[in-house]
């Protein structure tokens, strides 16, 4: 083993088992950009709207023949001999369980004032060989390897999509309510460092998945650009267990057909309601989260989730946690958490009178905020 592979293990290594106290000090590179619900998570102000907007309401725009200029990686940090990128290096290196380079729908602008995205063609080795390789040449600088960060500084701000590939992950925080005594529980996610090539050893909302189709083939792209029906998936994924095959290589996705797609989609906006709270970078990774809530029925819940897994591809689920004060607080600023989860966290407390008030005794307030008198939302 070389010495320059060995000092890219040792640098992977530290940055593997620092990721969340990285990731804090690293916030503070950016001290003019807006930090999401005091986490470390960076926003572009405009990607942050004043009360949840219903997912269904976002329209997204298709603009594949879009061509990328900004920066792709090739000045970074020291790679081991033979790995042309970051992700060469990992997967020869430091390879996670899952770890392919399936396309993605890259983000080239974002206005929640509309409210609308749009997206060109991505991989998802794009934001591996810029955001990872620059968290990886952070992690050398603070071992004393490294005196500067040349493509931390090649980026500039990492909010603005024209700079870096930016791949993004739809964050789902997902709330059972059970509407006779008010309370609601949520699910967390530990995210296996063995399992996974982004914020392994963390805990993070679930479910999370980058968004993509459910496979390369063309007949894939148009029929799942839909956050709703990738939402979906991850949640068949990471709550049940269920494989990524959704027989996508021979054929369009048939969500109609799928029964627990097609219960899902029947009960959005009934038993379920899907609401976007805003959009945020990790700080060291430079990884994009659409922050989302699903709050769930608890009688809808309890019939798709009966079979709820302990564990999954990516790591280990968590047993529903109170929806409170308390626990929320603990996994924003007392936990491991990745930035997204911990903002994601602070916002959906911030408006659970209007994530969780539908159905409820509530008395509107001048100001629009919705309070519902159930004392179980104060603990």
């Amino acid at each position: 083993m070389t010495t320059r592979t060995e000092q890219w293990l040792q640098v992977r290594a530290h940055l593997v088992a620092h990721r969340h106290a990285l990731a804090a000090r690293a916030a503070a590179e950016y001290p003019e950009i807006t930090k999401v619900a005091s986490t470390p998570l960076l926003a572009n102000p405009g990607w942050l709207p004043p009360e949840p907007v219903p997912l269904a309401d976002i329209g997204l725009g298709w603009h594949p023949d879009r061509v990328f200029g900004g920066v792709d990686g090739t000045v970074g940090p020291v790679l081991p001999p033979g790995a042309p990128t970051y992700s060469a290096a990992m997967a020869a290196h430091a390879s996670p369980s899952v770890f392919t380079n399936r396309s993605t729908y890259r983000l080239l602008a974002a206005d929640l004032a509309e409210p609308r995205l749009d997206f060109g063609t991505g991989r998802y080795f794009d934001g591996v060989d810029v955001g990872e390789a620059s968290a990886h040449e952070y992690a050398a600088r603070d071992l004393g390897l490294a005196d500067a960060l040349p493509l931390r500084a090649s980026v500039g701000d990492p909010c603005d999509p024209a700079r870096r590939p930016v791949n993004v992950a739809i964050s789902t925080l997902t709330l059972r309510l059970d509407r006779s005594t008010g309370a609601a529980t949520f699910f967390l996610h530990w995210r296996d460092p063995a399992k996974v090539g982004h914020a392994g050893g963390l805990y993070q909302v679930l479910p999370v998945g980058v968004f993509q189709a459910a496979g390369d083939e063309p007949w894939n792209t148009g029929n799942d650009f839909s956050l709703w029906r990738c939402v979906v998936r991850e949640f068949a994924e990471e709550l049940l267990g269920e494989s990524e095959d959704h027989g996508a290589d021979r054929a369009p996705v048939d969500y109609a057909a799928w029964p627990f797609a097609a219960r899902m989609t029947a009960a959005l906006g009934t038993g379920v309601r899907v609401s976007y709270l805003g959009m945020g970078v990790d700080p060291l990774t430079f990884a994009t989260d659409m922050l989302t809530v699903a709050v769930f029925d608890a009688p809808l819940f309890d019939e798709l989730f009966s079979g709820l897994v302990e564990d999954n591809d990516e790591g280990r689920v968590l047993e529903g946690l109170a929806f409170t004060a308390a626990n929320v607080h603990r996994f924003v600023h007392d936990e491991p958490t990745q930035a997204a989860g911990a903002a994601l966290l602070a916002l959906a407390w911030e408006h659970r009178w209007s994530l969780l008030a539908r159905g409820q005794a509530c008395i509107r307030r001048k100001h629009r905020r919705v309070r519902c008198i159930h004392a179980s939302l104060h603990r």
